[in-house]
Formats: C-alpha cells, sequence, structure tokens
C-alpha cells in the first residue's frame, strides 16, 4: 500500500530546483512525450474511426445489406415478387426491396455523363434507402406515377453539377441494351425522362454517377418483362451480414447467389483496418520514447539523489518504500502526460471535425472532409497504455535505488 510519505517524496523530486535543472527539463519532456503520444494515437484512431463510419453510413444509406443475384447471368429474376414476400419472412430481415440495374447515357443537359440507373419499388426502396427518404431538392410523385409522361427520375447532387441537368429540366437517357437491331448494328434504345429530384447520400461515387426511376419504366427502356436482375435486402445486425446472408442461399435455391456489404467494400474495409494497425503500431513509438525519457530521468535522479536515500533508508526507510518512489515519480509522470495529452486530443477532435478543417478532394476520397469521431473506449485504453509504459520504465531505476548502502554513502558526510 502507497502511503502519504512515499507520494509526498515523489511529488517533491520531481519539482524543479535550481541544482537539478537538466532533470527538471528532461521530466518535461517525458511528460510532453507522454501527452503527445496520447494525443496523436487518439486523433489518429479519431480519424481512422471517422473515415470508417462516415464512408459506412454514406454507403450503407444508399446501398442495401446483403444482394439477391443471379449466379449466372441471365433473363433475371423472374419471380421476384413472390421471392421478395418470402425473404420478408426471415429472422433479421428489415426490409426487402427489387432493383433493376442497367448502365446509361443522360443527355439533354450542358454536358452528357454516363450513369449507373436503378429502376426501384418506391415504397420497398424508402425502407432500405436513407439518401432518397430527405431528397434535397424535387419529390418522388412522379416516380410513383405510372401515366406520367416523361417520367420522372432522380439524380445525384454531384451528377446535377456536372451535367447542368436541373431539377424539371428534360433529358435522355440512352441504353446499349434493348436496342433494336438494324443492317447497320444494334439501336439504341432512347427515352426522354424529367428531372423529378435531387439526392445527396455524402458518397461521392454514388452522388456522381447514380440515377433512379420505377421498375416499370426501367423494364420498359430496357425492353425486358417484368423483371428485376437484384432483390436488396436491409438487416438488423450489420456484422451478421454474411451469416444471414448464408441463410437466404439456402432459402432462395441453387440458381441465385447472395452478395454482402462487406463482399462489395472488401477492400475499402480492409484497408481502413490496416492503417489502424499501422497507426497504432508506428504512433506507439512516441511513447516507447517517452519511456526512454522516464527511464534516463531516473536512473539520473537516482544518481543526484544517493545521499537523500541513504539518509532516508538510515532514518528507517524500508527498501520497498524506496522503489515505491521512484515508481510512483514514473506514474505520476504518465498520468500528467496522459492527462493533458487526453484534453488535448479530444478537443482538437471535436473542434476539427465540428469546423471541416482538413478539406479533401472528393473526387479522390469520396468524401469532402476528414472526419473526426474519437470513441470513448480509446480514452480509456490509450492512457491505461501510456502509464503502463511509463511504470515499466521505472522498474529498473527503482530497483537500483535500493541498492545504496547508507554507511557507504555516508561515511565521508
Amino acid at each position: 500500500m502507497t502511503s502519504k510519505f512515499e507520494l509526498f517524496i515523489a511529488r517533491r523530486y520531481l519539482r524543479a530546483h535550481r541544482k537539478e535543472k537538466v532533470i527538471s527539463v528532461i521530466t518535461a519532456i517525458s511528460i510532453l512525450g507522454v501527452a503527445a503520444g496520447v494525443m496523436a494515437l487518439i486523433i489518429a484512431l479519431a480519424v481512422n474511426n471517422g473515415f470508417k463510419n462516415t464512408l459506412e453510413r454514406n454507403l450503407l444509406g444508399a446501398m442495401a445489406h446483403i444482394s439477391v443475384l443471379e449466379k449466372e447471368p441471365g433473363s433475371g429474376i423472374e419471380n421476384w415478387r413472390q421471392l421478395s414476400v418470402r425473404l420478408r419472412q426471415l429472422p433479421h430481415v428489415t426490409a426487402v426491396g427489387p432493383a433493376l440495374y442497367t448502365p446509361v447515357f443522360l443527355t439533354g443537359g450542358l454536358q452528357p455523363h454516363g450513369a449507373q440507373l436503378k429502376g426501384i419499388d418506391v415504397a420497398s426502396e424508402l425502407a432500405i434507402s436513407e439518401s432518397l427518404r430527405h431528397l434535397k431538392q424535387g419529390s418522388l410523385a412522379p416516380l410513383r406515377d405510372p401515366t406520367a409522361a416523361p417520367p420522372g427520375i432522380l439524380l445525384g447532387t454531384r451528377l446535377v453539377e456536372d451535367t447542368g441537368m436541373v431539377l424539371n429540366s428534360r433529358i435522355t437517357v440512352i441504353s446499349p441494351q434493348g436496342g433494336t437491331l438494324t443492317p447497320f448494328g444494334i439501336r439504341p434504345s432512347f427515352r426522354p425522362f424529367r428531372v423529378a429530384g435531387i439526392f445527396e447520400s455524402g458518397f461521392f461515387e454514388i452522388d456522381d454517377s447514380w440515377a433512379y426511376t420505377s421498375i416499370e419504366t426501367a423494364q420498359k427502356l430496357l425492353g425486358v418483362a417484368d423483371v428485376v436482375n437484384a432483390i436488396e435486402l436491409k438487416v438488423d445486425d450489420l456484422d451478421r451480414a454474411p451469416e444471414i446472408a448464408r441463410d437466404i442461399e439456402k432459402l432462395v435455391g441453387s440458381r441465385y447467389t447472395t452478395t454482402t456489404w462487406m463482399e462489395r467494400n472488401k477492400q475499402l474495409i480492409g484497408a481502413l483496418n490496416m492503417e489502424r494497425m499501422v497507426t497504432v503500431i508506428t504512433i506507439g513509438l512516441i511513447e516507447l520514447v517517452a519511456a526512454l525519457n522516464i527511464f534516463i530521468t531516473l536512473v539520473m535522479m537516482v544518481m543526484e539523489k544517493y545521499r537523500d536515500i541513504a539518509v532516508l533508508m538510515s532514518m528507517g526507510a524500508r527498501g520497498g518504500q524506496i522503489r515505491r518512489i521512484f515508481m510512483l515519480q514514473g506514474v505520476l509522470i504518465g498520468v500528467v502526460g496522459s492527462a493533458i495529452g487526453l484534453i488535448l486530443g479530444y478537443a482538437l477532435c471535436y473542434y476539427a471535425n465540428r469546423y471541416h478543417w482538413v478539406r479533401l478532394d472528393e473526387t479522390v476520397y469520396s468524401l469532402s472532409f476528414v472526419p473526426f469521431e474519437p470513441r470513448w473506449i480509446d480514452g480509456l485504453w490509450v492512457p491505461a497504455a501510456a502509464i503502463l509504459v511509463s511504470f515499466v520504465a521505472t522498474i529498473y531505476p527503482a530497483r537500483k535505488a535500493t541498492q545504496i548502502t547508507p554507511a557507504e554513502v555516508l561515511r565521508y558526510e
């Protein structure tokens, strides 16, 4: 048990004295080293966590958690209505929506542009896609109206900026599929549309290349029957998506397969996880440097205070008490440095995230700024690790302090 006596001596030794300026400077450097390591690790983990969470929110706000697809590309999923009903009855499945994807070319604005057109059932898609629930402009009503002429289409915000196809403007959608065969080759199908709404998912690739219309309109554009090429599902537990996907495959049969949000974004998730590991290792070296400073500080202090230690031992201080005095010094350095690092780290994360201090090129990173989202759990294990490293650095100097022989030291005093 640590007594007030040991804590008092430890604190006194850490204070600056005129004859011990070098030691006090190294002590200050040690505290700053611990603070810098804790602060850097909190910020780095907050950036990694911010990227991961923001990308997941934006992606899953527009994409399904699990998709049912044909194993071999064919004529499409013909029994999609009956299959959707059966899928809704599965445990953990919260929403099911059919989809008909096709690449198209958009003209009619200031600049033509390629896009991925997604035919949807509006009611079902609203249960899956967060971005369509809060359109930036316009309405979903034209997509629900089968008699709308021309039919409605929703475009992403970046797509609108690139093409100039503003709200209520008339555009033409060109599809290579569903065209007519002529002596000169296949003539693509053309269909006029009206921009009924503009959505924003927050993910650049989606906002720059996706468009939505009704399933019926997409089927007419492609010249196909009542089929879709994907059935998308939302589940109540993202981490259990692979397990739920296996249950879905048993239900849909051997003709179909599934893909999860993890598989579709495997490279991105893997890169973020690797970045997190490298960050912890790299910034952890800062803590090792701080530990080395603590080690040097305590070794020098033992050399400087050997007379004081001898006096304390001659007055009855036990070896364990002397050892704890120097261990407490290292722990105090770790605690003070960790406290400073936590305050600075969380404060910088808050303001950097709120005011978007670090801007990004959306075309490269899919986000307009660096998100900082620190986790409370990091505020526990990061300082705990820093204090542990600080404590380990005290073991050798504290042991050396107990090996001083008072009679030898005080013989000539």
